[in-house]
């Protein structure tokens, strides 16, 4: 399968939002979202380490790391996730069927 996104990757922003969030997981914030031990995405319990930092919107692709674009994911769902928005996941999901039926 080919990637149906083009990626633009800056390897400075990268670098600069990859070294931030290695400072939050230090953070209290941070271990009261992994103790909570929800994944964003599915909303099943895992323990502590279950769970990986994921990016809303992508390094990759712009995003930044703060706590408005940081959450708990467990590592099935962060796999799947790869570079895409949420709102792209969705739209990957519905199949040109699915559009027609609703038409």
């Amino acid at each position: 399968m080919t990637d149906w996104i083009p990626v633009q990757k800056d390897k400075k922003h990268i670098a600069r939002e990859r070294a931030r969030a290695k400072e939050l997981r230090k953070s209290q914030w941070w271990q009261d979202k992994l103790n909570a031990g929800i994944c964003y995405y599915c909303r099943k319990q895992f323990t502590r380490e279950e769970l990986t930092m994921d990016h809303i919107v992508p390094v990759s692709r712009g995003g930044r790391s703060n706590r408005g674009n940081i959450v708990a994911s467990c590592k099935q769902c962060n796999n799947a996730k790869k570079y895409l928005t949420p709102v792209e996941i969705l739209m990957k999901k519905v199949s040109p069927v699915q559009k027609k039926k609703s038409e």
